[in-house]
């Protein structure tokens, strides 16, 4: 038995949760699991969960409990809030127009039980959607919730075919957003066209993360970009580092650019050192 799974809402929220009841679990299940707020619907997506990451929320106080294993009734439940969902879609829809901002309505879901209605949308910038939700509170009579989203949260619930050909990594086996920066693309030679390196998102990729290890490591062994180095009795700059191929690119105040081994650059700056000496 099991005694952590990491269960996957509808909403694609996910959270870890103890199998008190010692049920039979397996990956892909659907269960029912005490929230905030009642019970909801998730399918279990790991059971194979580190006490590093059982440890950290449990400090949050972030660990809850499994009810049951998903019953006829249950299913039939969810049927029923599907239904709302849609029907709760189409009033958010009618009391937006009332407001003076603009929301782009992406997805609606209702708790299994009904005790929680959440609105996720896209919209330029921040809202001021307080008055919005109190009407929605009076509308619907449970407690509202909106989210508002990123890109990268919108391409993970929509899926989709990144520049490799393959399905996105948020969409398969990426658990949780890592932090990319432009700082990897400049240790990994890509700031040429940042649009290549950009998702469907609008933001950069995020395999650049996936990498930065290995670059970094190799970056110990190798120049700083323009440092300058005389070559050929020019002084030249470090351009560009070729990891792989271990060379160095070089350019001149007057653009003229050269390509040397690691080899060749370490014994340049040794011999320009003695000269200095």
């Amino acid at each position: 038995m099991h005694e952590y799974v990491e269960l996957t809402f509808r909403s694609e929220r996910t959270g870890y949760f103890l199998n008190t009841k010692d049920l039979a679990l397996e990956p892909d299940m659907y269960v029912i699991a005490k929230v905030e707020r009642g019970e909801d619907i998730g399918q279990i997506s790991n059971c194979a969960i580190t006490d590093s990451d059982i440890d950290k929320k449990c400090d949050k106080g972030e660990i809850s409990k499994i009810l049951r294993i998903a019953t006829e009734a249950d299913y039939k439940q969810l049927g029923i809030v599907e239904k709302k969902e849609q029907e709760a879609k189409e009033k958010f829809l009618q009391l937006v127009k009332k407001y003076p901002f603009e929301m782009k309505l992406l997805d609606t879901y209702y708790q299994l039980d009904g005790n929680k209605l959440t609105f996720f949308f896209s919209s330029d910038g921040r809202i001021d959607f307080r008055d919005f939700v109190r009407e929605l509170a009076t509308e619907f009579k449970t407690r509202i919730e909106l989210h508002q989203t990123s890109g990268r949260e919108d391409a993970r619930r929509y899926g989709g075919l990144g520049i490799c050909g393959k399905t996105y990594c948020c969409c398969t086996f990426l658990k949780k957003f890592n932090q990319v920066t432009i700082q990897m693309a400049k240790d990994q030679n890509l700031l040429s066209n940042l649009s290549k390196i950009s998702g469907p998102c609008g933001r950069l990729l995020c395999c650049l993360h996936y990498e930065e290890d290995f670059y970094i490591q190799q970056s110990e062994g190798f120049p700083k970009l323009e440092e300058l180095v005389m070559y050929k009795d020019k002084k030249m700059y470090v351009l560009k580092n070729d990891y792989y191929n271990s060379k160095v690119n070089l350019i001149s105040d007057d653009e003229e650019r050269s390509t040397i081994s690691l080899d060749e650059y370490k014994e340049l700056k040794r011999q320009n050192g003695k000269k200095r000496n």
